[in-house]
């Protein structure tokens, strides 16, 4: 599975990076909006940290605008792609980027015939919000399994299912374990998917045992 990151904050992407575990990002307007800078300015940064794929999102809601937005997002980088809402003028977007050339991740989808239909527009990711979905006391996971099973039926499609709206671990094993190709995390889950407490205290254990012998590792050789 890959991991992007989902956030905007140039400090949290950097040192995330260096962890050698981070394989895109994610981003969009609300994150933008938070960095009080120009969306260009931001995905330029973000795409000279990480070489992986970069999601800018579009603004506009009708076709023409979406594809002039996309067109100038996707000249920023080459590891640069537009982000299109789930909407008819969203796919028609996808269409004709993808035909160009430009990788496209569809977002905002909530039902497996979404996914589908942009999976025929030939979009690169396809964005499922679990978060959202279970906040409506509905089984985002339930909604993961459906598209990864019917995209499965089709060898021809290349979209990847990418996991979003993640609020916790668990949501990542879980589409894990279902076979999706990419969650977008939160930096604050990430860190936690990481930590744990047993960890912490067996380490302390086995460091004050060797502290005991007085010795380093080098040392000994």
């Amino acid at each position: 599975m890959k991991f992007f990151i989902d956030t905007a904050d140039l400090n949290e992407i950097r040192e995330l990076n260096q962890t050698r575990l981070v394989d895109g990002v994610t981003t969009n307007p609300s994150l933008i909006a938070q960095s009080g800078q120009k969306i260009a300015k931001v995905i330029e940064q973000i795409c000279a940290i990480v070489t992986g794929p970069v999601s800018a999102e579009v603004t506009a809601i009708d076709f023409e605008n979406m594809l002039k937005e996309g067109r100038y997002l996707a000249k920023i980088a080459s590891n640069v792609t537009v982000k299109v809402p789930l909407t008819v003028d969203g796919l028609k977007a996808c269409r004709t980027l993808s035909r160009e050339g430009t990788m496209v991740n569809v977002t905002l989808c909530f039902s497996a015939a979404q996914a589908l239909m942009a999976a025929k527009a030939g979009a690169t990711f396809i964005s499922p919000f679990v978060g959202r979905l279970d906040d409506l006391s509905q089984n985002g996971m339930e909604l993961i399994e459906d598209i990864c099973d019917i995209y499965a039926n089709y060898p021809r499609f290349e979209t990847e299912v990418l996991v979003a709206s993640i609020r916790h671990p668990l949501h990542v094993i879980q589409a894990a374990r279902i076979g999706a190709d990419v969650a977008t995390i939160p930096p604050k889950v990430l860190r936690q998917m990481y930590d744990h407490p047993l960890t912490k205290t067996g380490l302390e254990a086995f460091l004050a045992d060797w502290a005991k012998t007085g010795e380093t590792i080098l040392e000994s050789i």
